[in-house]
């Protein structure tokens, strides 16, 4: 997370698998959980941002990157492997989640996890009118990783989770970050099964006692920014904020700030 090579640290999962994660600066430890396509490649940048206030850990999900991976896949496991970073990082630690990850995020909070204040940045939940908006595609997704079609599972993410048009997509085959994305596909059926489909667990965030704060940015898509308002409302005492930027992301020197400012005061 800075101009050097990072040095790659490693802790056990509860079921044994190693999880590579990385950290940066000083202050409060705060661990970043990347979504779907990411490792910890993808945070390095807002990790740097947030790094002369906080001690920032940036992992490898299980099965990306350096960390290894322990089938069959749980969501149990992950929640597992975040509270072995966090215990990594001293014990307790300020959570920050994008898209799937913020979902899981929510759900390891809700566990009782030592989370000390929680961002979730568009978790994919569908509310409202925008109900059925994304189809749950993870029977599919799992069919096609089970005979190997990474090329297909990438399609069927990019195209009905993302909702990318064929057009684009056809150019991304094209394209070097093609090969990357097909990569990391066999964990594309793990975010699905964290993202439920896109259904909003208010019981469960309900159980969540630290700080919450999610974010949206005003070039996203309706739903997810409603998505998101609609999970701090599960959460009692639940904040939600608004942030200039694109669709589905806020440049790291506007969203470290807001960051700053919610857990820091």
């Amino acid at each position: 997370m800075s101009g050097t090579a990072p040095v790659v640290e490693q802790v056990r999962s509860a079921d044994g698998t190693p999880i590579a994660f990385e950290r940066a600066g000083t202050g409060p430890a705060m661990v970043l959980v990347g979504g779907a396509f990411n490792d910890r490649n993808t945070t390095r940048a807002l990790g740097a941002a947030l790094a002369p206030d906080f001690t920032v850990f940036g992992y490898d999900r299980r099965g990306r990157g350096q960390s290894g991976d322990t089938l069959p896949y749980e969501i149990g496991r992950e929640i597992d492997d975040l509270a072995a970073v966090i215990a990594a990082a001293g014990g307790s630690a300020a959570v920050y989640g994008v898209s799937s990850g913020a979902i899981l995020a929510a759900l390891a909070a809700a566990q009782g996890l030592p989370v000390t204040g929680l961002v979730l940045f568009e978790p994919p939940f569908q509310v409202g009118s925008h109900l059925g908006v994304r189809k749950d595609i993870t029977a599919q997704l799992i069919e096609l990783i089970a005979v190997d079609d990474r090329d297909g599972a990438v399609e069927t993410f990019l195209s009905v989770s993302v909702g990318l048009p064929a057009e684009a997509i056809t150019g991304m085959r094209a394209q070097p970050v093609w090969g990357a994305l097909t990569a990391i596909a066999h964990t594309l059926p793990y975010d699905a099964i964290v993202s439920a489909g896109g259904r909003l667990p208010a019981d469960r965030l309900a159980a969540i006692t630290a700080p919450t704060l999610a974010v949206d940015s005003t070039g996203s898509p309706q739903w997810l920014r409603d998505g998101s308002r609609a999970a701090a409302e599960a959460v009692p005492g639940g904040r939600s904020i608004s942030l200039d930027g694109g669709n589905h992301e806020v440049p790291p020197a506007t969203l470290a700030p807001a960051l700053r400012e919610f857990l820091l005061g």
